[in-house]
């Protein structure tokens, strides 16, 4: 099966025999909508980049880059394809559509990417920290969070040997 471009792809490139797709972030949950019309009927990951460090990475020449990224991989069962979509977030508005309405999987994800990163879902059913505790300040996984040492605190150790 040769994959047909959904109409709301900005770009696409191939990486490692892959497809991939370029989205802006008014067409992004529409792209994801038409693939999953078309046949991807799974979500397999959902994850967030921070490009901090690193502004020159390869993009299409259409695509500005941001600092952050979400990348969607979506899977056709049937057709035995993937496909991945590369979405630039501003680092000034990390705010994404969210894709639990289409692929109720990526409900973690789209957490852990919230709680980690600082990328947040519009739409999303429960966006709360998935891992971090509630009080945590910041979000650990971004390159401008500041090093040091947390100390370990375990419950319940037993008393000197």
């Amino acid at each position: 099966m040769t994959l047909s471009l959904p109409s709301d792809v900005v770009s696409s490139t191939t990486s490692s025999g892959q497809v991939v797709l370029f989205s802006s972030m008014d067409r992004y949950h529409a792209l994801v909508a038409e693939l999953k019309a078309t046949g991807f009927e799974m979500a397999i990951d959902l994850c967030a980049v921070d490009y901090l460090t690193q502004p020159g990475r390869n993009l299409p020449e259409n695509i500005a880059p941001e600092r952050f990224e979400i990348v969607v991989n979506l899977l056709s069962l049937s057709a035995r394809q993937r496909v991945r979509i590369r979405l630039q977030v501003p680092a000034g508005k990390p705010l994404v559509p969210s894709i639990f309405d289409l692929y109720p999987g990526v409900e973690a994800m789209e957490r852990e990417a919230y709680d980690l990163m600082g990328i947040a879902f519009s739409d999303h059913p429960d966006l709360t920290r998935i891992l971090m505790p509630d009080d945590w300040e910041g979000h650990p996984l971004r390159k401008d969070y500041g090093l040091g040492r947390v100390p370990v605190q375990f419950k319940e150790a037993p008393g000197p040997r």
